[in-house]
């Protein structure tokens, strides 16, 4: 949707009334704020629950860097804190003018009986107006059953409903119909591209360097931007500022190390995590030369430090660095990775408002190099970001919390550069992609009454594409008509587009309510890829002359209950989702070393998802875990593409169920297990063949007309932990698991040949990857 840039400055009246209301709120109120921290580490806690005793409405809640504030009046005041896992706060307050006060909480032990697997207040469900939203608890993920005993964010997401895996081991996931390219993964804020390690079989993340995971797969908050789907916002651990701490842990397939610590006690801490596969080095035992040069392993670092310079101000540095390299002999070598950087400046302007400025940078890029005597050959790409990000949070009172900010990104593309040692061969640039993409938000979350609680905002979004570069004109047909040349700086097209979001709870009773929410994404970047699976090699492209940025609007209801006592939670949503400028590739395209992709895609397709989620949770006692359920329909149409008809997506399945359960037997041994079932992925088979000089020719018609056979599997896990001993600091455990413990031969993937007894027939090969796989991790702490 093009609209007038002058519209952006809709934002303005919006604001000015919000803050006019606040101004008048802020001449009869004092404010008590401050941030919540960890007693023993220093770390910050997001989301903590902190309230007055003269408040009947839920108080104030940590923002993402643990800053609170809530308002009273003139007087003297209880001031509670509850954070689960932690010991409950209280203290007493005299409040007389605008007061700074950070809260210190102490992690609480609990029993069997007691223990919980929930980071928030106990019905954030029911109040809270946010619809789709899932906070992730890593000690959860941490007790998981996974492949090869890596524990994984990625992966652990999938289990929830509405999140579909991409396939067999794969850490990529389809979120209410969209595509994986059509989720926004941030860590510390910064962009990852490419989220997995060994061609998807292992996330990028660590798990020993994250502290907090949030996934929003509904109404996505106004501050986020630039995918149709989902986010899932990662942020790192800060890092120990009272002690060092040494952790990690040896399995099957690679060893982790995790080093933390004050760099000046209380003031600066830093955190250091780094990862290595070492199956390369088994290799190097064989005595087959060939298998002795062949490489295949993958690392990662993650490393953060931070400084408080005062009570008002702190400074982040974070950054990640992850390689993937895959060998075979001398003849053929790749390797891929990201790299991302972020420093932010936090600062209290005043005791309402915080204020939060990063400047982000994102890199993934691959490498390709084919030798062949004299003819080697060299392929690269790379995706690159610089973001200037600036954001404030505006605590108006107790009952309203306003955010507002703004971003730039210069996107940088470089589709392939191709070159080689021969002299004789013409070396192939193609040409950067270049574009600035910026944006404006603002979003109110106000309890509007003591039933109804309402977050709403307007997010305005603008792509502006320039040169320098060839941009062509195609007809109908695909053919070039027109190439026009752009030079530096120079604008191509520009794309505005508003998008509001809103959703509300009601409030049945303290156990139940009913939410509603409508959401309007766009995305600017499109991975264009005609695998049935992600490649490190699929190509990224901003929107053109010719691609318009994807839009999706999306509506959802839920109902949402909690059972006794809120031990147990119970959801039911569904949601329609429509999507334009959806964009496909026609049949046999060639989209790999080639200036003029976009002559080989389809373009202004038109999409469906619609959908019901299921989930039921226990989150109190030995036994904790939840079952999941989606029943969902995912569509697209193309007017070039079976007839004009819809068909189905590939990441089309129509019923998808995940069982997870996590029992703590004693102090030392804990079992967990999971069950997964879905519906086989729509997939383009052929529908006959024919011959071509004796070569058989397989002829496809119908766009993922059939479906792979249905998926699933049983993954078991048990740990154990060393002897508690209160003298010594040291801990460790072992944690041994099982993949697929049933040994289902679950499809990877099914090719087609002749049939050897007789050509004129056809088989189907099925290739399958994991059948009882083991693992034996040892962690360690100190």
């Amino acid at each position: 949707m093009k609209i007038n840039p002058y519209k952006k400055y809709y934002l303005l009246p919006i604001m000015a009334f919000l803050l006019s209301n606040y101004t008048a709120i802020a001449q009869t109120k004092y404010t008590i704020s401050g941030t919540v921290k960890d007693s023993k580490t220093g770390e910050v806690l997001i989301g903590a629950s902190v309230k007055t005793d003269s408040l009947s409405s839920a108080g104030s809640v940590s923002n993402a860097y643990g800053f609170y504030a809530v308002s009273v009046a003139r007087g003297t005041y209880k001031l509670t804190v509850n954070y689960v896992g932690y010991k409950l706060f209280t203290t007493q307050l005299d409040i007389q003018s605008n007061t700074a006060f950070d809260i210190i909480l102490t992690p609480q032990s609990v029993t069997l009986n007691d223990v919980t697997v929930v980071s928030k207040r106990k019905n954030d469900n029911i109040t809270k107006p946010q619809m789709g939203a899932e906070k992730l608890n890593m000690t959860e993920i941490d007790q998981l059953p996974v492949l090869l005993g890596e524990r994984d964010v990625l992966k652990s997401i999938q289990l929830l409903p509405g999140i579909k895996s991409a396939g067999e081991g794969n850490s990529g996931f389809f979120v209410r119909g969209g595509g994986s390219e059509q989720n926004l993964i941030l860590l510390d804020e910064a962009p990852v591209y490419n989220p997995s390690h060994l061609l998807g079989f292992f996330s990028t993340f660590n798990s020993d360097a994250i502290k907090d995971v949030t996934l929003f797969k509904g109404t996505m908050p106004a501050q986020y931007g630039g995918r149709l789907s989902s986010v899932e916002d990662i942020k790192m651990k800060d890092g120990n500022n009272k002690d060092f701490d040494v952790s990690g842990g040896i399995g099957t397939i690679s060893s982790r190390i995790n080093i933390e610590g004050p760099i000046v006690k209380d003031k600066s801490s830093f955190i250091v995590s780094a990862r290595r596969t070492y199956a390369d080095m088994f290799l190097k035992l064989s005595h087959d030369t060939t298998i002795k040069s062949n490489k295949i392993y993958f690392y990662d670092l993650n490393a953060k430090a931070n400084y408080i310079l005062g009570k008002k101000d702190r400074l982040y540095l974070s950054g990640y660095f992850g390689r993937d390299v895959l060998g075979f002999g001398q003849t053929f070598n790749t390797d891929w990775g990201n790299t991302t950087g972020t420093l932010r400046w936090n600062h209290i302007v005043n005791s309402r408002l915080f204020s939060n400025t990063s400047f982000i940078y994102s890199n993934f890029q691959y490498n390709i190099a084919i030798k062949s005597g004299q003819d080697n050959l060299y392929i690269n790409s790379h995706v690159e970001d610089l973001n200037l990000k600036q954001d404030f949070d505006l605590f108006m009172n107790n009952n309203s919390k306003l955010k507002f900010g703004v971003n730039v990104i210069h996107h940088s593309v470089a589709p392939g550069k191709v070159s080689s040692d021969n002299p004789g061969f013409k070396s192939n640039y193609y040409q950067n992609k270049n574009s600035w993409e910026s944006a404006a938000y603002v979003s109110h979350e106000v309890a509007a009454s003591s039933k109804l609680n309402l977050i709403y905002g307007l997010r305005l979004s603008n792509l502006i594409v320039i040169g320098p570069g060839n941009f062509y004109q195609y007809d109908s047909a695909g053919n070039t008509l027109d190439t026009l040349k752009y030079n530096n700086g120079q604008t191509v097209a520009s794309y505005w587009n508003l998008e509001p979001r809103a959703s509300a709870s009601y409030v049945l009773s303290k156990e139940q309510s009913l939410k509603a929410s409508y959401t309007r994404n766009v995305q600017n970047l499109h991975l264009i890829s005609n695998s049935t699976s992600g490649s490190p090699t699929d190509l990224w492209l901003p929107s053109s002359n010719n691609i318009k940025p994807e839009i999706a609007d999306q509506l959802s209801f839920g109902y949402f209950r909690n059972l006794k006592d809120n031990e147990y939670e119970f959801s039911a949503e569904v949601y329609y989702k429509w999507m334009q400028n959806q964009i496909d590739y026609k049949s046999g395209a060639q989209l790999r070393a080639n200036d003029n992709v976009e002559s080989q895609l389809l373009f202004g397709g038109t999409g469906r998802a619609y959908g019901l989620e299921l989930l039921m949770r226990k989150k109190v006692g030995k036994l904790t875990g939840w079952i999941g359920y989606t029943l969902s329909r995912t569509e697209k149409k193309f007017a070039e593409i079976n007839n004009g008809s819809y068909y189905p997506a590939k990441q089309d399945r129509t019923h998808d169920i995940s069982v997870v359960g996590i029992y703590k037997l004693n102090e030392r041994w804990t079992f967990s297990g999971t069950w997964i079932y879905y519906t086989g992925s729509a997939v383009t088979f052929p529908s006959g063949k024919y011959k071509v000089n004796n070569q058989t020719v397989f002829l496809y018609t119908e766009r993922n007309g059939y479906r792979m056979p249905a998926y699933h599997r049983l993954d078991i896990a048990a740990t154990i932990d060393s002897k508690k001993n209160k003298t010594r600091k040291y801990q460790s455990s072992w944690t041994f698991g099982l993949y697929n413990a049933y040994g289902r031969e679950n499809a990877y993937m099914i090719e087609f040949k002749d049939d050897p007894n007789d050509p004129t027939k056809t088989v189907a090969e099925q290739t399958t990857l994991f059948k009882f796989v083991p693992s034996v991790t040892w962690n360690f702490k100190f």
